[in-house]
């Protein structure tokens, strides 16, 4: 099993490439790179960079497996849920799959979850048996607001940063009140992270509709109300907050996920290290003599 668990790169600062594991297959290679791009819905922040996908299998006839596991036995299913399509839909994307398993483990809704993505059927369905009824619990109410609540989040994420980065460059808030979208697919940046959110950005801006033609305006608001000149800094106050938000509950999950999967973190039992929570949930710290 291949088991991705990097240290996560400080904020604000582009993540390098992942290397190919030893032994690992081409097709296996192109699986990760899809899952690059799919996110915490809540984060904004690749799964893969969350260590978040615990493992990657394709098997001889073409059939994937992903298996990937959250912070907390009881992290919010509708998230869950958002994560388990998200990845169902980029590996459907290669073209190539004969079938897509997706596995959430150690979770307390893992097994409604992966039947339901496994059947195509939606959140609501996934959680009927279950007696979740609330959205904000887990429950089967629809995703679509849940959605646009985090997309409109992501949006801002990215937009401070792309600001952020031209305002490095010396644009002034004239400037960027006045630029373009084909004046942004010009500009060039010397900051990491407005290198990395400029395309993820501008994505958001068109699928979004409120910005498709080189002429539109580079940065509305997420309900597309331009940028101004005299609304400039409260724009950016209102960015930041929305980040400094992001940016915690992304070291939250990161803090929790170590210390729940210490593996990742230390040597196991039998490699030098003492035996954690995770040797003796997995299994592999041998029980005392009388027992068994």
């Amino acid at each position: 099993m291949t088991c991705e668990s990097a240290q996560a790169p400080a904020a604000g600062a582009a993540s390098p490439p992942r290397r190919r594991a030893a032994g690992e297959t081409v097709r296996e290679t192109e699986v990760w790179r899809a899952l690059d791009a799919v996110t915490d819905p809540e984060l904004d922040e690749p799964l893969t960079e969350m260590g978040f996908i615990e493992a990657v299998e394709v098997d001889a006839a073409g059939g994937v497996t992903v298996r990937f596991r959250l912070p907390t036995y009881w992290c919010s299913p509708n998230f869950a849920f958002l994560m388990a399509e998200g990845i169902r839909e980029a590996v459907a994307g290669l073209g190539w799959p004969a079938s897509i398993a997706v596995r959430l483990e150690d979770h307390l809704c893992a097994a409604e979850m992966n039947a339901a993505v496994d059947a195509g059927r939606s959140f609501a369905e996934a959680l009927a048996e279950f007696g979740q009824t609330e959205a904000g619990g887990g429950g089967a109410a629809d995703l679509a607001e849940v959605r646009e609540k985090f997309e409109r989040k992501a949006f801002e994420k990215r937009q401070e940063a792309v600001l952020l980065g031209l305002r490095a460059r010396g644009f002034t808030p004239a400037d960027l009140a006045a630029m373009t979208l084909g004046q942004l697919d010009l500009a060039a940046f010397d900051a990491p992270e407005a290198a990395k959110q400029a395309p993820r950005y501008r994505s958001l801006l068109v699928s979004r509709g409120l910005a498709r033609a080189p002429g539109d305006h580079a940065f509305p608001d997420p309900d597309g109300a331009p940028l101004t000149v005299e609304g400039y800094a409260a724009r950016m106050s209102a960015l930041r907050a929305v980040r400094i938000n992001m940016e915690f509950g992304g070291a939250l999950c990161r803090g929790l996920r170590e210390n729940r999967y210490r593996e990742a973190a230390a040597p196991a039992k039998g490699c030098g290290g003492e035996p954690t929570l995770a040797d003796f949930i997995e299994g592999r710290v041998p029980l005392p003599v009388g027992a068994r």
